[in-house]
């Protein structure tokens, strides 16, 4: 991992804070985790190798990180108050977000630190992955997967709140 990779991780990690700290969903609630979704894919996905097994690894990832981020958008509480809709992530959110951050990072290290990536190497050789930019698309494609999931489910939720008028209640 270089320095930028792990800028990008910790600024995860901080969007994990602040939504654990909990908060207004307004539009400026949107605007900083879509500003690093989309620098995310500018930065990352130049090039998108889609041959051999190329795509199969990239989409399974992306599914696995849409799952993450739909488990942590419905478990994280959502309740509207006359100021607005808030939402805060609580223990199981959290760990679903860390969890996918923590997985992608041991994975990274993993494979520059120890053996592990000569089972790397022996996987994608079986799953014909045609270079280490596969599984760059394929972890980024996970976690900003993860990430539009988890805003959307938590839009969607925060929309239905704000409709039935619940106020004081989580949903």
């Amino acid at each position: 991992m270089n320095t930028t990779e792990y800028c990008v991780q910790l600024a995860l990690v901080l969007i994990v804070v602040r939504h654990i700290k909990g908060g207004k969903l307004d539009a400026a609630s949107l605007v900083l985790p879509v500003i690093l979704i989309a620098a995310t894919a500018v930065y990352y996905l130049r090039q998108f190798p889609t041959g051999g097994g190329d795509l199969g690894l990239e989409l399974g990832l992306c599914a696995l990180g849409v799952l993450s981020g739909v488990l942590c958008g419905i478990t994280t509480r959502v309740w509207n108050t006359k100021e607005g809709v808030f939402c805060k992530a609580g223990f199981v959110p959290a760990a679903f977000w860390i969890g996918g951050i923590g997985a992608r990072i041991v994975f990274v290290l993993a494979t520059e630190h120890t053996s592990f990536n000569k089972t790397v190497e022996t996987f994608s050789r079986t799953h014909q992955i045609t270079g280490s930019q596969a599984w760059v698309v394929a972890f980024v494609l996970m976690a900003m997967g993860e990430a539009v999931a988890r805003l959307v489910t938590i839009r969607v939720r925060a929309r239905g709140v704000r409709r039935a008028g619940l106020v004081g209640l989580a949903a």
